[in-house]
């Protein structure tokens, strides 16, 4: 299953791609991030942003996506912006037809170290080792968005009629 996970941001939108070859088993195929200018108005880096994720989504060719949940801290003017980056790594997705799982960062953090609270840092060193790379994946929000991917790895399994389910699916 490829799975394309997004760690949805306004100037820099992070994607991953991985390939899932048991429950507990992934590669990487591809990641990177997408970048808008920086002082466009907002609905043109919305369309930059658009433009950008199309191309990731025709060049990488997804079966799902995962998506990390709006986490708003304490500058809600960036979490305004986030989750309109948010709308648009959605549509983009469902004009493909594409299902998507959405987790939420303490998830994501749960699912690959155990832990909760851990650091970025840790979470960045555990994408890393389950997808056997040499070094760290960068940019971080690549690394972002792998752990989105890898967590959606973990909560598919495959059930006895040979179909796939997923948990924690907005669909």
């Amino acid at each position: 299953m490829k799975i394309l996970g997004i760690d949805p941001g306004i100037g820099i939108c992070g994607f991953g791609l991985i390939e899932t070859t048991s429950r507990m088993g992934a590669r990487a195929l591809d990641y990177g991030a997408v970048t808008t200018t920086v002082d466009a108005p907002l609905p043109s880096r919305l369309k930059e942003l658009y433009d950008s994720l199309n191309e990731v989504f025709d060049e990488t060719k997804p079966e799902v996506v995962a998506v990390e949940k709006l986490f708003f801290s304490k500058n809600i003017t960036t979490g305004i912006a986030v989750a309109e980056a948010r709308g648009v790594v959605l549509l983009v997705a469902e004009q493909r037809g594409l299902v998507v799982y959405e987790y939420s960062p303490n998830e994501i953090k749960k699912c690959l170290t155990g832990y909760g609270s851990a650091t970025k840092t840790q979470i960045e060193e555990m994408v890393r080792v389950h997808l056997g790379m040499k070094q760290k994946p960068k940019p971080d929000d690549a690394a972002d968005a792998l752990a989105v991917a890898i967590t959606c790895g973990f909560l598919y399994h495959q059930g006895p009629d040979n179909t796939y389910k997923f948990s924690n699916s907005r669909k």
